[in-house]
């Protein structure tokens, strides 16, 4: 076979503060037609970069500055803008991480998916509107003859990635690139994005590049890996051969990283047998509110929670399940229908007016997006000096000692005081928040995602840190995640919610091996294994769900019952749940105990380092 792409002594140059700054350093690589190499390495490692060389283009500020991009018959660095135009969106495409923000929220899908193609000169509107049709169908969307009339808000975010992937493949090109496409999704959305992605790309014979972080996604897509780090390539390899044995210790870092629980574990001892936060009853949620004080919206639904002393505790489910509004509850950024709180002993008021300063010192909020959480005009020790100002009165000498022990203490060279976030990487800018919070000197912190937005090696260095300010400050958490592997690196406790309920809770322990609540089981299952062949066997989405009749008219009926692999005619639709205990500890909201649950489920697989392929 001949190589449809080529990459050699590819170099790209930054304009700096003192010059230009090469940022990839003589990258070279090679694909056959129908092949799909992964990209991977931690942010800043280069990928994207890399990436946007296959389509001829460099950010602003960035410069291809030498070397040879073969896609075809084209070398996309010797033509010009115009030709470039040529080819982008027709002979090379490009998927991008945000669908969100990618889509023009004022036009239709179907207008968007095939714009590109009519600008082009690829066919009619009738002829392309029918191929986006099938790629709808071939990338399982719902009702793909009339979604394509929805606009974009109306899908959710698993439906607007592949949508753009329909986009991106009408046009039949040479070469897809796919910029981390489900770094944002949930893991359950997740699992069908890249088996849709997957069973397209094979069967168009689509030559494809995957950008990512994470090996065990890559591990299901790519035939061949280059693992890359400050703009230059540490690894290269067939991917079952890297995934078994690595040869360079970077590798094994991106290996271990991709499951913090197997090298991360909670601090023993730390929680105190005296409750911290108290929450009864709780009803929460958004729009206007009813003769009963009742939101229009309920998120949250009849929440019980007690975190200890020095307790950490995780809070896991998919997006819209209420883990957040959970955590703005507490920060007093909502306030409840129902319910009561209670912080310490004392009653805690549903907004911050009707707390005290002291309970609004006591708990802070880490927030998903420093990006958006940190002042930009602000300076590092500007940002960590207001708390301290505010709580403690600190000036002088003490103000800037103080900030440099933060600075310290979330390791963090001091020099980076006066530096601005915009001049930080995303782990900085994660460590700064997080050492605002602790300039508090609070009791309580509450963890929003705080890893997410991070790739695995600088989220597990957050979680190892975050690990061991626990150990050093005896502080409480409340970690809300949607990876359980994350939540048990980290937490004591796992509280797993659905649709606003309280579907399973239990200690680390309970969560290492079935019986679960058949939503917990979805999610563990869901997340991708270090092997070649995952998604293949996966049954997460595979199952025929067992026939029920129409649901009666009870309003606290199962929320999981639509989804439910193990829902049950004439019970699960007609009563509903009540709270059982499991026989490993924990507590599950389902009609199902611990010996019916344990029939139709499997154990957890646990990988070691090294085993992976």
């Amino acid at each position: 076979m001949t190589q449809l792409i080529r990459v050699e002594d590819l170099r790209v140059v930054a304009c700096g503060e003192h010059g230009e700054v090469e940022i990839v350093k003589g990258v070279s690589f090679a694909l056959e037609k129908g092949e799909v190499l992964a990209l991977i390495g931690e942010s800043g490692s280069g990928k994207t970069t890399i990436a946007l060389a296959l389509l001829g283009y460099a950010r602003r500020g960035c410069r291809l500055s030498g070397g040879v991009v073969q896609v075809g018959e084209h070398d996309m660095l010797a033509l010009s803008e115009k030709q470039l135009q040529g080819l982008r969106g027709n002979r090379v495409s490009y998927i991008a991480q945000s669908a969100a923000a990618a889509f023009n929220p004022a036009k239709k899908l179907i207008d968007q998916v095939v714009e590109g193609a009519l600008i082009h000169g690829l066919g009619t509107r009738v002829e392309l509107e029918a191929k986006a049709i099938g790629l709808f169908r071939d990338l399982a969307l719902p009702n793909p003859e009339r979604i394509g009339r929805r606009y974009p808000h109306q899908v959710s975010g698993g439906q607007l990635q592949r949508v753009m992937a329909a986009m991106a493949l009408i046009s039949d090109p040479v070469l897809v690139v796919l910029d981390e496409p489900t770094t944002a999704l949930d893991v359950t959305t997740q699992i069908d994005v890249l088996r849709a992605f997957k069973r397209v790309v094979r069967e168009r014979g689509a030559t494809a590049v995957y950008v990512s972080h994470d090996l065990a996604v890559v591990a299901q897509m790519a035939d061949q890996i280059v693992v890359l780090n400050g703009g230059q390539i540490l690894e290269q390899s067939a991917t079952a051969p890297l995934l078994k044995a690595p040869t360079h210790e970077y590798t094994r870092s991106l290996l271990a990283a991709a499951r913090p629980d197997t090298t991360i574990r909670p601090p023993s001892g730390i929680a105190e047998d005296v409750p911290l936060l108290t929450i009864s009853g709780l009803t929460a949620g958004y729009g206007n509110k009813n003769m009963h004080g009742m939101p229009s919206i309920r998120v949250l639904e009849d929440i019980d929670l007690t975190v200890r002393r020095g307790q950490a505790i995780g809070v896991i489910g998919e997006s819209g399940s209420g883990k957040s509004t959970l955590a703005r509850v507490v920060a007093g950024l909502l306030t409840p229908a129902l319910g009561g709180l209670t912080f310490d002993g004392q009653p805690l008021g549903g907004s911050l007016a009707e707390r005290s300063p002291e309970q609004f010192r006591r708990i802070q909020m880490v927030f998903q997006n420093a990006d958006t959480a940190l002042n930009p005009m602000h300076s590092v020790a500007a940002i960590l000096s207001r708390p301290l100002k505010m709580y403690f009165g600190l000036k002088g000498a003490a103000l800037t000692a103080r900030v440099g022990e933060l600075l310290d203490l979330v390791r963090l060279p001091r020099s980076l005081a006066e530096r601005r976030p915009n001049e930080l990487s995303g782990g900085q800018k994660q460590r700064v928040n997080l050492a605002r919070a602790l300039a508090a000197k609070p009791d309580l912190i509450l963890c929003d995602e705080v890893t997410s937005a991070l790739d695995t090696v600088v989220g597990a260095a957050i979680l190892e840190l975050l690990r061991d300010l626990r150990q050093q400050l005896g502080v409480s958490y409340l970690f809300i995640s949607h990876d359980i592997s994350t939540v048990r690196a980290l937490c004591d406790d796992i509280v797993v919610m659905y649709s606003g309920h309280k579907v399973q809770a239990g200690n680390r322990q309970s969560f290492a091996e079935p019986p679960f609540h058949p939503y917990t089981d979805l999610l563990i299952h869901s997340v991708p294994e270090l092997r070649q062949g995952w998604l293949e066997t996966c049954d997460t989405a595979c199952e025929t769900l067992p026939v029920i009749g129409e649901r009666a008219n009870v309003p606290e009926l199962c929320t999981f019952l639509n989804r439910c692999p193990v829902r049950v005619d004439g019970l699960c639709n007609r009563t509903a749940p009540s709270r059982r205990a499991l026989d490993n500890g924990g507590e599950i909201l389902c009609h199902h105990d611990s010996a019916q649950l344990l029939n139709t489920q499997r154990g957890v697989i646990t990988t070691s380092l090294g085993a992976y392929a």
